[in-house]
């Protein structure tokens, strides 16, 4: 899943007090092509007025263009630039805390030496009491070789680290896990696969992330093979989740029978396989791919779907997913009536959800609304709690399912924000993985420290 790659930056301007100056600026930022958000009043006296105005461009030049007309302005003075977005990064945003302070020598003889050899040795005995006694238990390494960055595409491991910060935040923030980025400098999936085998132990279960296909597909299977500890590549998985939650609401609202609909899938690479698959496997019926490569249209059709092509899945299809990268593709009159279209690719649509909903769909939405931070946080703490060796379809349905339930009424799906429905997964999935004989029986939900 892609996001929206503009440029923001907080301006502070200080602006005559005489009526009318700031509704010409926010006009004057309007048309020329700017966005504005939160504006916030710093100072004022009976001269001048200082704010920060928050402005959103789409590229450098449009900045530019926006900052000049800011400028020229009459009663504005610009007094400064800032890149929030830069300054919050500085340094990184994340960092590896002691839980406990050391302040004495009798802490320091329990945290270290000699007090930590009693553990070491207990650990020794039973590998499993690592799990009791040591990090491990909270730890997820975040995995990436830097090919596939959302909509960056192939800028390497390095570049690749603000990402992988921003899912070790989400993943502390929203339900406790300790997110480790790990950065491959390589791109073969042999020694991906070992080194990732080799450093498991450190950690509870394995997020793979913007990692490229077809390699992807072969980097989890094998390291689902190997490892009894979860491996997840986040592109496939959480995109499928969360994609089948807003299905199942979207179905809902329209009253369509997901079990009886005939579902597209146009786009079959890391998130349109899976979200294919996982439609295949809750329908029980095929569904329709269309993709420019022959080696993805074969992938699919030997997962059980059906070799097909865009004019064919529009023709045919009352649910279509689109997962390309291709602005625009699916022109407007192609859209049947009463279809229901997901066109996920960020910043621009494969349709503009209004544009589908003129032609006649009965229910249009984009990628702005499907995102996957909604699916591996909780996902992940569920499989984790319940010492689950792997994550199954099942377990995945389950979180689809709960995010479905959780969604107010009007709403495509609940918040990413909201705690409940992440807890609420975490539980769904550990229960389902109790359920199926793969978890321990002594499960204990988590609850926030």
């Amino acid at each position: 899943m892609a996001w929206e790659q503009k440029i923001m930056r907080i301006v502070r301007v200080r602006n005559s007090q005489k009526k009318g100056v700031l509704a010409k600026l926010l006009t004057a930022i309007a048309e020329a092509g700017g966005n504005t958000g939160s504006i916030v009043l710093l100072t004022e006296t009976s001269q001048h007025v200082v704010r920060d105005i928050t402005v959103t461009a789409e590229d450098e030049k449009s900045l530019a263009a926006v900052l000049a007309a800011m400028e020229i302005n009459e009663g504005t003075k610009i007094i400064e630039v800032r890149d929030e977005v830069l300054e919050l990064h500085q340094k990184g945003k994340i960092a590896i805390r002691s839980r406990y302070p050391i302040e004495s020598l009798t802490t320091l003889r329990r945290v270290y030496t000699p007090g930590v050899a009693e553990v070491c040795l207990r650990i020794a005995k039973d590998p499993s009491q690592a799990r009791l006694y040591t990090s491990i238990s909270h730890m997820v390494a975040i995995i990436t070789d830097g090919t596939a960055v959302l909509g960056l595409g192939d800028i390497g491991a390095v570049a690749s680290m603000p990402v992988m910060e921003g899912k070790a935040m989400l993943m502390e923030t929203l339900v406790g896990l300790s997110g480790i980025p790990i950065l491959l400098n390589t791109k073969d999936p042999d020694e991906i696969v070992r080194t990732v085998a080799a450093i498991a132990p450190t950690f509870a279960a394995i997020q793979l992330e913007d990692i490229s296909a077809p390699r992807c597909f072969e980097i989890e299977e094998r390291l689902q093979a190997m490892l009894d500890i979860p491996v997840m590549h986040d592109d496939q998985h959480g995109t499928a989740v969360v994609c089948t939650a807003a299905l199942m609401v979207a179905t809902r609202e329209t009253g369509t029978d997901l079990n009886k609909a005939v579902i597209g899938q146009i786009g079959l690479g890391a998130a349109g396989h899976a979200i294919g698959r996982m439609m295949m496997r809750l329908t029980g019926n095929p569904v329709l791919g269309a993709d420019l490569s022959p080696e993805a249209l074969e992938r699919f059709e030997k997962a059980g779907g059906i070799k097909s092509n865009l004019k064919e899945v529009m023709e045919k299809c009352d649910i279509v997913v689109a997962t390309t990268g291709a602005p625009n593709l699916i022109k407007p009159e192609m859209v049947r009536k009463g279809q229901i279209i997901l066109a996920l690719s960020n910043p621009n649509a494969e349709i503009d959800p209004e544009a589908a909903m003129e032609r006649g769909a009965a229910f249009a939405a984009d990628g702005k609304s499907v995102n996957n931070v909604l699916g591996f946080p909780g996902i992940f703490r569920g499989a984790v709690d319940s010492y689950a060796p792997r994550i199954t379809h099942e377990m995945y349905l389950a979180a689809a399912k709960t995010i479905a339930d959780m969604t107010p009424p009007g709403e495509l799906v609940p918040s990413p924000l909201d705690k409940k429905v992440h807890h609420a997964v975490a539980r769904a999935v550990a229960e389902m993985a109790i359920k199926q004989g793969i978890a321990r029986a002594d499960y204990v939900p988590y609850v926030e420290e």
